[in-house]
């Protein structure tokens, strides 16, 4: 049978990526397909599904692109499923989409409410679905499952390019109507080419009727009962509404403390995280997923060793969460006992408030080596009416270590560092990380004032914390320094982070004030092992270290830049006045010299900046797969794996694998994890928050090489570190919502 009488539909399928593969691949699909088509007549679904099922199997690292005619085979089928809707087979009316989407509750009345049909139609001609055709089949999978509108019994509403113009329309929609459009389409031009992914919940959720914006929440829980309990609920609401949680939990008092005065009532922190933890499994992520929270306690807090058990497999049920994850605030004093294996002291927060007259966790090192948290920590050890525990460091660092090769977890949050280059220190302090220990900036615990009646109604008065939210977008770095659009990319990019903030509707009073006070973003990138690999450097190389310093020195400056030139058309965020950006600190703590830093530097002091906190490299592994690279700063785990869905297995390969780029792809198990520290120090001094930072080890690591890393990654300035990924367990939960 030849490809002339072959199934109509097939033929024109197969006809479309003719003369992009070599001539014998071609003709070995081809006869394949001509097999299946002989056994029996088939459906046109079944034809579409038999051509993407042929040209899935071929794609192995020899033959990668096979990737791409999958796609495009499948693209037709999305088409099609979406005909049942749209009434047609493919790009139709975007404003009677639109339209027809507002009418069943799927879509925001503000998108037509915010543009003329005039302005919809001329957008309607700007949407360009050839750009359709540069997904890889996983990942026009991915946009599809996930992040495309569908009605309320399922089917496909919205094609991909429809998506990434309502959000471009969303974010937009409130800029000066002079020039809102070009403004739409620029960004709309960085979404679609795949220079850029927006997060999660704004993939999914710009244009909606539901949902809110932003990636993680962080909340600072006060050591009293109505602040835990209200803590709760706000954990709960925003958990529904799809966000991720970090909790900070240093401040409750720890086990066999006193309350009100009778001794050794309290159950401490554990309780507690029993209390997240049913949250997290009950109230889940708009249906999709169970919630995901991340508690974070203090390396001294006398319920250190509990805390680090609670992940174990082994052991009381009663005292685990094994739905939480967990993260460890680590001074430097700490680690500096660990090293010469001397004792640490732990302590109950609350008896070191009630004799000491202060907070211990609300201090830190202002220099390596010396400051006040020490003067304070060695205060609380030598006051003889202080209690306290005496453990040797290394004891709690050895309990770390076998729970982080067991669960992946407790992540590390070096306090003192994150806190000295915390550009916002004049208005407060960071306690901790989120979910992904990307994002740091100032917390603080919302508390009661006063509840009362009047006129036969309760009033309650709280004193709002700082509850951070972190907004997120990554850079696809393969693609924009390929293209050389690096700067152009950003410039949209931070404007539509910065307009996040103002069109975002978070169900948690006090998480809008924070937001609206520092207004908080946090610009990553993704497709740093991609970028290597085409440039042709060795990732355990000098090389590498020195690009990923110089690269992310310009993505610094192209940001700190955008969001000058932000502050001198919109204003300033309410705390620039005191801060490290009006001081000039920001620049001089981090080295910056030069004629363009120095200009750079005079102009944020004279004009201000928009973005209290700018930078933070989130895992954005969902969205990596979906923009076809790698994810984060990371490298890749094997050159080609399966990813498994409910039928079938698809294969995936490196991006851009090659002759050539197969070289410059070692994997993650067999890296040396000292060459990754030494790039991510560099990457670290021009990110102003922080960065997922993963350790791969084997299962057969011994706890002295995995202390080096450590130790290793604390004395190079690392602020986090995210997930130790063991060989013996391959499977992390993540934060969805960090995916960007």
């Amino acid at each position: 049978m030849s490809i002339e009488v072959m199934d109509e539909h097939a033929a024109k399928l197969i006809a479309e990526i003719e003369g992009s593969f070599p001539e014998l691949e071609f003709q070995l699909f081809k006869e394949k397909v001509e097999q299946a088509l002989a056994v029996k007549n088939m459906t046109v679904d079944q034809v579409e599904n038999m051509l993407i099922l042929t040209a899935v199997e071929r794609i192995d690292r020899n033959e990668p692109d096979w990737t791409y005619a999958a796609a495009r085979f499948y693209l037709k089928k999305l088409y099609m499923l979406s005909s049942g809707f749209r009434g047609e087979a493919g790009y139709g009316s975007f404003y009677e989409l639109i339209n027809r989407l507002i009418e069943i509750g799927i879509y925001d009345r503000l998108i037509a409410e915010s543009y003329s049909r005039e302005e919809i139609e001329y957008l309607e001609k700007v949407i360009d679905p050839e750009r359709d055709k540069l997904f890889t089949y996983i990942g026009l999978l991915t946009m599809a499952e996930r992040y495309l509108a569908r009605t309320q019994n399922g089917n496909f509403a919205e094609l991909p390019q429809e998506r990434f113009m309502i959000i471009a329309m969303t974010l937009l929609a409130e800029e000066p109507k002079e020039k809102r459009l070009e403004l739409v389409e620029e960004a709309y031009w960085a979404i679609s080419n795949l220079y850029m992914t927006v997060a999660t919940p704004t993939l999914s959720n710009a244009g909606k009727s539901y949902g809110q914006l932003s990636s993680c929440f962080i909340d600072t829980v006060a050591d009293d009962l109505r602040s835990i309990y209200d803590s709760n609920t706000d954990i709960s609401t925003l958990s529904k509404n799809g966000g991720g949680i970090g909790v900070y939990l240093g401040k409750i008092r720890s086990r066999g403390s006193d309350i009100k005065g009778f001794k050794g009532v309290s159950s401490g922190v554990i309780p507690w995280m029993k209390q997240l933890n049913n949250t997290a499994v009950s109230v889940d992520q708009l249906g999709q997923r169970q919630g995901a929270i991340a508690v974070y306690l203090d390396v001294w807090h006398k319920d250190i060793f509990p805390f680090l058990d609670a992940k174990l497999n082994n052991g009381d049920e009663r005292q685990r969460t094994h739905d939480l994850f967990s993260g460890i605030c680590v001074p430097d004093l700490f680690m500096e006992q660990v090293e010469k294996r001397g004792d640490w002291y732990l302590f109950d927060p609350h008896e070191v408030r009630r004799v000491m007259g202060f907070s211990l966790e609300d201090y830190f090192d202002e220099e390596k080596g010396a400051g006040s948290f020490r003067e304070k920590y060695w205060a609380c050890v030598n006051h003889p009416g202080l209690p306290h525990e005496v453990v040797p460091a290394i004891e709690i660092f050895k309990s770390i270590m076998i729970s982080q090769l067991e669960t992946g977890t407790p992540y590390m949050f070096y306090r003192d560092q994150v806190n000295r280059l915390n550009a916002n220190h004049h208005k407060g302090i960071i306690y901790c990380s989120n979910l992904c220990t990307e994002i740091t900036q100032n917390m603080s615990p919302t508390l009661l004032e006063e509840e009362t009646v009047e006129d036969g109604k309760i009033l309650i008065y709280k004193k709002p914390g700082d509850f951070v939210v972190c907004n997120l977008s990554s850079i696809s770095l393969a693609k924009s320094v390929a293209d050389g659009v690096l700067e152009r990319v950003i410039k949209i990019q931070v404007r539509m982070l910065d307009n996040v903030i103002d069109i975002n509707e978070i169900p948690v009073l006090q998480a809008q004030i924070t937001n609206k006070n520092y207004r908080g973003i946090g610009l990553g990138t993704f497709g740093w092992h991609h970028l290597l690999a085409l440039k042709g450097i060795k990732w355990e190389s000098e090389e590498a270290v020195e690009y990923c310093d110089s690269l992310y020195e310009t993505i610094a400056y192209l940001t700190i830049s955008a969001s000058l030139e932000l502050a001198k058309e919109k204003g300033v965020y309410p705390y620039f006045q005191g801060s490290d950006w009006s001081t000039g600190q920001f620049f001089e703590k981090r080295q910056y010299v030069g004629e363009r830093w120095g200009k750079l530097a005079e102009e944020v002091k004279q004009y201000g900046i928009r973005n209290g906190y700018l930078m933070a490299v989130a895992p954005n592994s969902s969205t990596s797969i979906l923009a076809g690279s790698t994810a984060s700063i990371d490298p890749i785990f094997r050159l080609e794996y399966s990813e498994e869905k409910k039928d079938y297995k698809i294969p995936v390969t490196a991006p851009d694998l090659s002759a050539e780029t197969m070289w410059f792809y070692k994997t993650a198990y067999n890296l040396d994890q000292h060459w990754s520290i030494r790039q991510n120090a560099r990457r670290q001094r021009h990110i102003d928050q922080s960065i997922s930072f993963n350790f791969y080890v084997t299962n057969t690591i011994k706890a002295k090489a995995l202390l080096e890393l450590h130790m290793d990654a604390w004395k190079s300035g690392l602020k986090t570190t995210y997930y130790v990924r063991s060989t013996s367990s391959s499977e992390f939960d993540e934060c969805e919502s960090c995916h960007s």
